[in-house]
């Protein structure tokens, strides 16, 4: 990542070393800031979320690649889902996927 003066900051999502979850899923934690927070998981096919997701504040993703199954509806490359504060959901994925998404903490 390179910082340049304060008001911004570039990284490649692949240079930020992963961390496993779960076995099958690996999450990349992106640069954050006071009012968000963005991350990059890989689901590996056959997974699921370890337990239900609970949102505090706002939760926003967008499929890359791949296919997401959350509350029952197929979400392929191009779907962007947005959780409200107080809204829960537990993906998963038959096929593997790559999800980017942004926390925004509740106020």
């Amino acid at each position: 990542m390179t910082r340049e003066p304060d008001d911004v900051q570039f990284l490649h999502v692949d240079e930020v070393e992963p961390v496993e979850v779960v076995p099958g899923i690996v999450r990349r934690r992106l640069p954050a800031t006071e009012l968000a927070r963005g991350w990059m998981y890989d689901f590996a096919p056959g997974t699921e979320w370890p337990e239900v997701d609970v949102h505090e504040g706002e939760e926003r993703y967008y499929v890359i690649s791949g296919e997401f199954i959350d509350r029952g509806r197929r979400l392929g490359p191009g779907s962007y889902v947005v959780f409200a504060p107080g809204s829960t959901h537990r993906p998963r994925t038959e096929t593997g996927a790559r999800m980017l998404g942004i926390s925004i903490p509740g106020q």
